[in-house]
């Protein structure tokens, strides 16, 4: 059995990260190498994790969810969302539309992705490109068209789900490129966050189902009580991270987030260097 501390220290990474504009995928990687977690029950583990970071998020978005599924009225959720009811408001459609791009890329590119950049330097890369790229869609961003998740329109979805691809490149972080690639689309902050999180759901299913599938032969019952702490603990922080994040995101905005990435790619790499690994 592995050491349950391992299990709660990944367990609050992936809970942090998962949604910030940070690259979840790359501190875990990194995370694995600095704990000496990592082949295949590592891999499982994360997906794992990942599913409790999913039902955070479904947590929070539970009353959008059931509007876009057809039941339920529309309120406001745990995020501040305030899902006011208007003509275009948002549907499946949209999500569709922005999750399909990066879904079929990722199934298309699946092998090449797990087998060339799943590795401390590549990650490296994708932190210093995606900060870039967040501070590239942060000053150049269009007049909003957007404020609110109701007012996105199909073409904006569809931008988003094409800039959601840049993230298929661990370290990249899947919340910078749509956040940052909503911003570049005409879509606010707030509304391009929402979104954002609202895409992840079924992105997250789709590939950790995928991923599950492959893997589950690795489960067995001496890691139960391990599997479970990293779930829940990545739940839980995962759930205040998300709402902690909406109200950060107004003050700050992206750039500390870039920054931090590129503090962090500098430090590791040095690490690297160092150790030799």
């Amino acid at each position: 059995m592995h050491n349950i501390l391992t299990a709660v220290v990944q367990g609050i990474i992936e809970g942090l990260t998962e949604f910030l504009p940070v690259s979840s995928t790359g501190h875990l990687i990194l995370a694995g190498k600095l704990l000496n977690f990592t082949g295949d029950k590592a891999d499982t583990f994360e997906i794992i994790i990942q599913l409790g970071a999913i039902l955070a998020v479904a947590v929070i978005y539970w009353r959008r969810i059931l509007n876009l599924l057809g039941i339920g009225r529309l309120s406001p959720d745990l995020a501040g969302d305030q899902q006011e009811q208007q003509p275009g408001r948002l549907n499946l459609l949209h999500i569709i539309l922005a999750c399909l791009p990066a879904m079929v890329l990722g199934l298309v590119l699946h092998s090449f992705i797990t087998s060339y950049l799943f590795s401390a330097y590549t990650v490296l890369i994708g932190l210093v490109f995606g900060g870039i790229f967040m501070l590239f869609g942060e000053s150049s961003k269009t007049s909003s068209q957007a404020s609110g998740v109701d007012q996105i329109t199909y073409k904006q979805a569809i931008y988003i789900g094409l800039f959601q691809c840049l993230a298929l490149w661990p370290g990249f972080s899947r919340s910078g490129a749509t956040i940052a690639g909503g911003l570049l689309s005409g879509v606010g902050y707030r509304a391009a966050t929402n979104f954002s999180f609202l895409i992840a759901i079924p992105m997250m299913v789709a590939a950790s189902g995928y991923e599950l599938l492959k893997s589950y032969n690795t489960l067995n019952a001496s890691d139960a009580v391990f599997f479970i702490t990293g779930f829940l603990v990545a739940f839980v922080v995962a759930l205040v991270a998300v709402i902690s994040f909406l109200k950060l995101l107004e003050r700050f905005k992206l750039a500390p987030f870039a920054y931090y990435r590129f503090v962090l790619a500098a430090v590791f790499l040095v690490y690297l260097l160092v150790t030799g690994n």
